[in-house]
């Protein structure tokens, strides 16, 4: 029997954001449930340093230093021979010891569950090692460019040390370029070996005509992937395509010279676009939690509240906020000022559509996990796959666009048939 909160499925993973290691489960079975349920929504990392007791602010404590430079600091070792010659013990125990911690009478995970969260954990900081290696790759391919080079979404976060990388899985590295530069950025990238992934001749003019990047590239040795954009939204959206004015407010990065990432206000507007402008919600809940915590860090900057909701204006990504600020306060307690909660309140849709879209969202901010389902999840799922592509094509090129999938995805599963007959 499933577990379940008000009459409803629980959602653990929620619950764990927003109430933090207090929410944690009490017993094994919660926390088998929990695991499953992160890991699903591509947030197990996440939940992890909520369930580590903030592993690396422990150390930062002793040292003050981040989890792999205060353990050097300390005992000129890695991190976990690091802790085992201090104290002997093992990594989460060591800390504890070192802090003079105890295991939070809130959070009594099983042994189980502990392995899945340190696992997690090292992907985490071994994936961070190499986008910070792969991003020195990238300084030099377009060295020559003598343009801006925005990074964005989780490369962004990696490289600005904000909060959503500490504990952000992610597949691809995104960067941002002028669109009157596109071509030249393609051909350097080219030379250093990355090379296109969509070599079929309709998805080749679908990036190019239509959409706000190139096809995605893959390196030839390293087997990395980057996605280049020239806007964050297509050419063909209904929402225009911001692109040029997001350079004017771009941060440079003094650790990676040449490289950049958007300002606050345009970080924040671009996560809630990302999230609530797309056909693909199946990490949804994770995306409301990288925008929590982005709008926790930069909220605490004077000027942010106030500068937001006209940013957004002028970029015309008011749905966007509106929907940002209305979820996130809803599910994770994300606090924001009356006057821009007001404001983005204001860039809401009509009651109806407000209450179909809250319908739909509620249903995709969980993760997609057996467990949590609620009645209508597969007709909201797909009610969101529609509206994003709605959203990002007039009608004419999605119904074409549409149609051209589907009959590529028929004539694939016809191949895929007739191989397996031969076998």
């Amino acid at each position: 029997m499933r577990p379940a909160v008000n009459g409803h499925p629980a959602d653990l993973v929620q619950a764990a954001l927003a109430g933090g290691p207090a929410a944690l489960p009490r017993d094994a079975a919660g926390w088998s449930l929990l695991v499953a349920q992160a890991r699903t929504a591509g947030l197990l990392a996440r939940v992890a340093t909520l369930a580590g007791a903030t592993l690396e602010e422990d150390v930062a404590t002793l040292v003050g230093a981040t989890l792999e430079e205060g353990v050097a600091t300390l005992v000129g070792a890695t991190l976990e021979e690091g802790v085992a010659t201090l104290v002997g013990a093992t990594l989460e125990e060591g800390v504890a010891t070192l802090v003079g911690a105890t295991p939070s009478p809130s959070a009594p995970w099983p042994a189980a569950a502990a392995g899945h969260l340190e696992s997690a954990l090292r992907v985490v900081r071994a994936q961070r090692a190499e986008v910070e290696r792969e991003l020195g790759h990238l300084r030099q391919a377009l060295a020559p460019l003598g343009a801006p080079v925005v990074l964005l979404k989780g490369a962004a976060y990696v490289a600005a040390g904000l909060p959503p990388a500490r504990a952000r899985v992610f597949s691809d590295i995104d960067l941002l370029v002028p669109q009157e530069r596109l071509g030249d950025a393609e051909q350097l990238l080219g030379l250093a070996g990355w090379r296109s992934t969509h070599l079929d001749a309709y998805d080749q003019r679908y990036y190019r005509e239509w959409m706000h990047e190139l096809p995605p590239m893959e390196h030839a040795q390293r087997g990395t992937t980057l996605d280049v954009h020239h806007a964050i939204l297509p050419r063909t959206s209904r929402l225009g395509s911001p692109g040029a004015a997001l350079f004017e407010a771009a941060v440079p990065l003094p650790a990676h010279p040449g490289l950049s990432v958007l300002g606050p206000e345009d970080m924040v507007l671009h996560a809630m676009t990302h999230l609530f402008v797309n056909d693909d919600v199946s990490h949804a809940l994770r995306d409301l939690s990288d925008l929590d915590l982005l709008l926790r860090h930069f909220g605490a900057r004077p000027g942010f509240w106030d500068a937001l909701p006209g940013r957004a204006a002028r970029l015309g990504l008011q749905r966007p906020l509106h929907f940002g600020l209305r979820h996130c306060a809803a599910l994770l307690g994300t606090p924001a000022p009356a006057p821009a909660a007001a404001a983005a309140a204001a860039f809401g849709p009509a009651p109806p559509v407000a209450a179909a879209a809250d319908w739909m969202w509620r249903r995709a901010l969980r993760p997609q996990h057996p467990s949590t389902r609620l009645g209508g999840q597969g007709l909201a799922l797909a009610a969101l796959y529609l509206r994003g592509h709605w959203l990002r094509m007039p009608l004419p090129l999605l119904l074409r666009h549409l149609t051209v999938k589907s009959l590529k995805r028929l004539g694939e599963a016809r191949g895929d048939d007739a191989q397996g007959g031969r076998g």
